[in-house]
């Protein structure tokens, strides 16, 4: 077990970059209603403790942990309703994780049941566990964009001749970009540079530094540094580039940034608890949508990111939740994708149909 869950830990460091209650009517002599026997004040006492003990049975323990950033955002007020109690279906338990390697031990030794994680790390947990991860839906779409702090880009040709400052090399960014620029007839190590950095503040340091800089970075980084700068643009949403190359397909796939994971294990033993995880998870992601500001204060409530970066960045970071067959038709089409590039970042060969949960 040791080993495995060593594994897992290294797996997700290359492949990351998401019952009302009653109320009681005491009846009195002086309401004029009919009186209650002993016997049948007895008898109803019963039948209220046995409902009650029969209702705490049906009650489960769902213990959730998400990401920081985009992948945990619209959950902030699911987590605001369980931990202020309003919700009593069922036990919620949220963390927030500051990287992938710290869910990954997590869901091997079950010490948490679902999880918001990088799309592509479910389809390497679902491997290296022989099936035991299922994704229950898609809760982020892309967030990539290209950013400049001119305005000498806007289309994908464009970029030709130019250099690029971008993070992730050898995982999905790199997948994603290089797609992208060879859909648009160009050679991604010939027509143009791209220069890998280590972490994403070094390429807003060159956005910064630069002028004419051109940088490729996921929201709410984007977010963070039109704040700081306003010569800071948006040149290209990916995203939409993306869709632009699929949407003639049959089956169009989508950039999925982050999905929701479950042990299956707890799935099969809880399936009305995951039910109603993902109903209230539906809710929230709608909120958090309709509702930015309140959505913003939550966030940074929670810790993700502040709250006037967050309020920036939400209308930018396609927040969704898609479940069953279109869930499954964005998400196989997105690994598809990747697998044809690099197989290792999908765990080495494509999920087979129980990856995906249906309900």
């Amino acid at each position: 077990m040791k080993k495995l869950i060593s594994l897992f830990c290294v797996l997700a460091l290359t492949v990351s970059v998401m019952a009302g209650c009653g109320s009681v009517q005491t009846v009195t002599e002086t309401t004029g209603a009919p009186m209650v026997s002993e016997e049948e004040t007895t008898l109803e006492t019963q039948q209220t403790t046995d409902s009650k003990a029969e209702s705490n049975e049906q009650s489960a323990d769902v213990r959730v942990m998400a990401l920081k950033g985009p992948t945990a955002m619209g959950l902030v007020e699911f987590m605001n309703r369980a931990d202020s109690k309003e919700l009593t279906d069922h036990n919620y338990q949220f963390s927030i994780a500051a990287t992938a390697d710290e869910v990954v031990p997590k869901l091997a030794q079950g010490e948490i049941d679902i999880a918001a994680i990088p799309a592509n790390l479910a389809s390497v947990l679902y491997q290296n566990t022989k099936g035991a991860i299922e994704v229950l839906g898609i809760n982020t779409l892309g967030v990539v964009y290209i950013v400049e702090s001119g305005d000498t880009v806007h289309s994908v040709s464009d970029l030709q001749g130019k250099t690029i400052y971008a993070t992730g090399k050898g995982n999905t960014p790199e997948s994603i970009l290089n797609y992208i620029l060879s859909q648009n007839g160009l050679d991604p190590e010939k027509d143009l540079t791209i220069e890998w950095k280590s972490e994403a503040t070094e390429c807003l340091s060159a956005l910064m530094a630069e002028e004419n800089a051109i940088a490729m970075l996921p929201q709410p980084f984007v977010a963070s540094a039109q704040m700081k700068s306003e010569k800071i643009r948006v040149a290209l949403d990916l995203t939409q580039e993306w869709d632009a190359i699929e949407g003639e397909k049959e089956s169009p796939s989508s950039i999925v940034t982050g999905v929701v994971v479950a042990r299956k294990e707890f799935v099969e033993q809880h399936p009305d608890a995951v039910s109603a995880f993902m109903d209230h998870y539906r809710e929230s992601v709608a909120f958090v949508n309709e509702n930015v500001e309140l959505a913003a204060q939550l966030i940074e409530q929670y810790d993700i990111v502040k709250a006037p970066v967050a309020q920036k960045a939400l209308p930018a970071c396609n927040i969704v939740f898609l479940e069953g067959e279109e869930m499954q038709s964005k998400l196989s089409g997105y690994l598809k994708v990747l697998f044809e590039q690099n197989p290792k970042s999908v765990g080495g060969e494509l999920p087979a149909e129980d990856f995906y949960f249906s309900r």
